[in-house]
């Protein structure tokens, strides 16, 4: 697509990716302190009728200098970009844009390729920071290209945080002389403008600008306006009352011989009908509320009254056009009476209607009566005292009275009901009227005006020729002066524009200039490179045709000196000895990469190679990543719409961490999760608590210290963090193993809690490191993970079992066909959580999953690692060979993309429960094992001890012991 999308949705949103392929500009060298370009703008899109501007949220990316837009701030995944490196800007004047149809503050953004974006500011103010800011970015950007000579994955992007090792490795890079003339031309023509509140990271917080406009309209807003008013219909229709006959009543017709029970509870059930469709009516007569000054009553005027008012209506209209022809008249009469007649029979309908309900209501009264004597009489047969019935007949005579009041009670409020409802019409009407009134009213107030005007122009004529002159030409010197005023606003915009432009001009000019100079520089080295190309491909030649026709002798051949010198060639790794040669020969792999940890070994010349290979293929990977949307975007959008407010966990947010945590955010984002899990534990602790620690380490007797300092240099040698005594981080190490040794003394010190710790430290401080140790021993890990049984370790690897059984078992039948137990090497990716087992790339991705969710990120991505070589290891047909592969077959796994889809895809669902239940069944088992084993070893050791020939056989732990 083009560099500036035209049609919205035009990117999708990338996954992961490296973000430092292109040099870093001076102000993402400024650090936490520089303001980030971000605001709402409005962009021009659609096609047709539905062509309108639209609010989005942009955000600009300083690594590739790419403008990106969002629907909102909250999104994650962006809309399109533009490329503002490759872009020109220019904008109209609030005169001109007027007479061509634009927006005063509107702005337009050239692409190659002759796309052209409009986007408008809310302001003219902020339109102008927002170009001068755009301009500001593609001037740091071109001119800072040539500088990024290093290898990318040795130059991190700056980071916002100054904590951990990897925070110190930041080199400065030397920027290029500066033009001082361009320079100095620049600043003259700069105009100084301040951002209003809807520009900048507090923008996030602002409500979006709604763009008022006639065009402005939307199909689906239209679609649910008529759902709307269908609902509305269908409410009252769905009514029950409405539903209901004219010959319906809710009393009941036939009581034949009822109980007593029966006729107490038919008549409970009969009152609470009539609350219930008392209770509808109020419903329904408060589901249409009356307002006299908003809404004149229109919804239930009876037919005829609408007929006779718009029959009046157009009567009294005094327009000369005649719509309806005579014989149009003539039929509406006739309909008219026809309606009259039909309105007089209904009328009539509903009185003989009315007077049969009161009949049929003096029936039920009097079958009442009928049945309660009956009722009567039948106890009195039985024998009931005559004070008791007489009792009840009083009872029943109140009863009677109340019922019938009941009743008189309820027509005067039908009646009263109706009479508000007349009333509501009559007002509705009147309303009507009143408006109508008006409006004629309105009307002929502009004819006596108009007419009033006539007149006093009349009037004023013969008799006052000079005072018009006068007035004549004053006005046309007001309207001179008027003119002259618009005139001198344009010459200021035309100013401004202008120097607007020739700054354009100006940066555009030396931007060519640069581009035309980094072309000649990128042509000697391709001249340079396809040297070197045809060089290799002629030695690879030579080894080609000696290949093919082999000399069978002892002595050395010719092409030996060739491979030598080709691999001598290959092993060679960037240096910064000699930069000025660095761009003419480069080298494609560093000596460390961003962690730290060394890319290529210095002992085995085999194993040099290997990872020279690895190396390369790592770095095309991470080049063909660096094309796509870049992720960091998505993490600048998403800590803008978290400004003021805190982060919570969210399926956003996991699936921001899932796809990998920034190089540049990590520190940040490690410390939340670390906080998120273990706030309440560390909030109940005193102040100074790892400090306190540590004193006691190291004044008291500790006694892990001696394990602790004996693996202090063997914890990670290939990283330059930790490859000397003297380095810096061998001494946060040894703080934090003390430190944690002496609030966990069960534990003390394990082998494998030095390489979580070493990992922690690359990107935390020593005490964000402490917490992030409790987190993984105290809160992740099952108890006993790291004590001197290894208990909670060795059931996960039995889980572990479980899993491979289920999710891959073609590959744990051929594991069971050859009897490789394949534990013995996951055991140590659970213990140090793949530590020294996986590409660098990899690993700390794995890790910003694991310390947002936990230890079942682990069993994820080692299923995940096997998965991803299955059928590689299937044709693995023997033992020895299918072991010495998984020793080494994760760290030729690179493409981390892939593997997070396998972990969090292909492998769905995933249930903690199920790994809990599983731990808790495998560990009742290791229980019992561990119980009989501790039993055989007391029958051995008293066999031992009655049996002479044994009594000087002394195992290792006694001797220990």
């Amino acid at each position: 697509m083009p560099a500036a999308g035209s049609a919205e949705g035009g990117e999708g949103g990338g996954g992961g990716g490296g973000d430092a392929a292109v040099p870093l500009s001076p102000a993402e060298q400024a650090g936490p302190g520089a303001p980030k370009l971000c605001g709402y703008l409005q962009k021009l899109s659609g096609k047709g009728p539905l062509r309108n501007f639209r609010s989005r949220w942009f955000v600009f990316d300083p690594r590739r200098c790419y403008l990106y837009y969002f629907k909102g701030p909250q999104e994650a995944l962006p809309l399109g970009h533009l490329d503002i490196a490759a872009a020109c800007f220019s904008y109209h004047q609030p005169e001109a844009a007027a007479a061509t149809g634009d927006e005063a503050a509107a702005f337009e953004v050239h692409s190659p390729g002759g796309t052209v974006t409009v986007l408008k500011a809310a302001t003219r103010q902020d339109m102008t920071y927002w170009l001068q800011e755009l301009q500001q970015k593609r001037w740091e950007y071109c001119n800072n290209l040539d500088v990024a000579k290093r290898d990318s994955r040795t130059s991190p992007t700056p980071s916002d945080f100054s904590k951990g090792l990897v925070a110190k490795d930041n080199i400065d890079l030397s920027t290029l002389n500066p033009n001082v003339s361009a320079e100095k031309a620049r600043n003259v023509l700069a105009v100084e403008t301040a951002p209003t509140e809807l520009v900048g990271e507090q923008a996030a917080c602002q409500p979006a600008p709604v763009q008022q406009s006639a065009i402005n309209f939307s199909l689906k807003q239209w679609g649910t306006e008529i759902k709307n008013s269908m609902s509305s219909l269908r409410s009252g229709k769905g009514n029950s009352e409405n539903r209901k006959s004219v010959f319906y009543t809710s009393e009941e017709w036939e009581m034949l011989d009822p109980t007593p029970k029966d006729l107490e509870e038919s008549m409970a059930l009969e009152e609470r009908r009539k609350h219930a469709s008392e209770g509808n009516k109020g419903m329904t007569s408060s589901a249409f509320p009356f307002d006299f000054g908003r809404i004149p009553y229109k919804a239930r005027r009876p037919l005829k009254e609408m007929i006779g008012s718009s029959k009046n209506r157009n009567s009294s209209d005094t327009s000369p056009v005649e719509w309806n022809s005579g014989n149009g008249n003539k039929l509406a009469s006739e309909m008219q009476l026809k309606f009259q007649s039909q309105q007089e029979e209904l009328e009539r309908l509903k009185k003989d209607l009315s007077s049969q309900k009161e009949l049929v209501r003096l029936l039920q009264q009097t079958v009442r009566s009928s049945q309660y004597d009956k009722y009567f009489a039948s106890r009195l047969c039985d024998g009931v005292p005559k004070d008791k019935l007489e009792l009840l007949h009083q009872k029943d005579d109140q009863i009677l009275g109340l019922n019938n009041q009941l009743e008189k009670l309820n027509l005067e409020k039908d009646s009263l009901q109706q009479e508000v409802k007349n009333l509501k019409c009559k007002v509705g009407e009147l309303n009507e009227q009143l408006g109508m009134l008006m409006e004629t009213i309105q009307a002929k107030d502009e004819v006596i005006m108009k007419l009033s005007r006539q007149l006093s122009e009349c009037e004023d004529n013969p008799f006052s020729q000079s005072g018009t002159a006068n007035f004549s030409m004053s006005s046309s010197f007001n309207r001179e002066l008027q003119e002259l005023d618009r005139l001198k606003d344009n010459l200021q915009g035309y100013k401004t524009q202008n120097k607007f432009l020739n700054k354009e001009i100006l940066e555009l000019s030396a931007l060519r200039r640069n581009a035309e100079t980094r072309e000649r520089d990128l042509m000697a080295k391709c001249a340079s490179l396809e040297a070197k190309l045809c060089q290799i491909e002629s030695k690879y030649l030579i080894l080609l045709q000696e290949m093919k026709t082999p000399v069978c002798s002892e002595e050395q051949r010719p092409t030996h000196d060739v491979i030598t010198r080709l691999l001598e060639d290959a092993l060679k790794v960037d240096s910064s000895e000699q930069p000025e040669q660095a761009f003419f020969k480069p080298f494609l792999v560093s000596e460390h990469d961003i962690y730290g940890f060394q890319t290529v070994p210095e002992d085995d010349e085999e194993e040099k190679l290997v990872a020279k290979v690895r190396a390369l293929d790592l770095k095309s990977i991470t080049l063909t990543e660096n094309q796509e949307i870049s992720t960091g975007v998505k993490w600048e959008n998403y800590f803008a719409s978290t400004m003021n407010r805190e982060m919570i966990c969210c399926p956003e947010l996991k699936n921001l961490i899932r796809s990998g945590i920034p190089h540049e955010h990590r520190s940040k984002m490690w410390r939340w999760c670390i906080n998120l899990h273990i706030k309440k534990c560390k909030d109940s602790t005193d102040p100074g608590y790892f400090q306190t620690l540590l004193q006691n380490a190291l004044e008291k007797q500790n006694p892990a210290s001696k394990q602790i300092e004996l693996d202090l240099l063997r914890t990670l040698p290939n990283n330059k963090h930790y490859s000397s005594p003297t380095s810096e981080g061998i001494q946060k190490l040894r703080n934090v193993l003390l430190a944690f040794s002496w609030r966990n003394p069960d534990i003390g010190y394990c082998q494998g809690l030095n390489r979580l710790v070493a990992i922690a430290l690359l990107y935390l401080e020593q005490e964000d490191a402490f917490w992030c140790l409790v987190t993984i021993v105290e809160v992740f890990m099952p108890r006993d993970y790291y004590t001197k049984t290894l208990l909670g370790s060795q059931v996960d690897q039995r889980v572990f079992k479980d899993l491979m059984s289920e999710k891959l078992p073609r590959l744990h039948a051929h594991f069971e066909q050859y009897k490789v137990d394949y534990t013995l090497i996951t055991f140590n990716w659970f213990l140090v959580v793949f530590v020294d087992s996986v590409v660098s790339d990899i690993l700390f991705k794995i890790w910003d999953s694991f310390l947002y969710e936990g230890s079942k990120v682990i069993f994820r991505f080692a299923l995940a690692l096997f998965k991803y070589k299955e059928e590689e290891i299937l044709k693995l047909q023997d033992s020895m060979s299918i072991f010495k592969y998984l020793r080494y077959f994760t760290r030729t796994i690179l493409d981390a993309r892939k593997l997070i889809s396998i972990a969090f895809g292909d492998l769905n669902p995933f249930p903690l429960r199920q790994i809990r239940n599983r731990r808790t069944y495998h560990l009742e088992k290791v229980r019992l094992e561990l119980t009989e084993l501790e039993a055989i070893r007391e029958d051995f050791l008293r066999e031992r001890e009655t049996s002479l020939d044994k009594r000087d056989l002394i195992s290792d732990d006694e001797e220990d012991s």
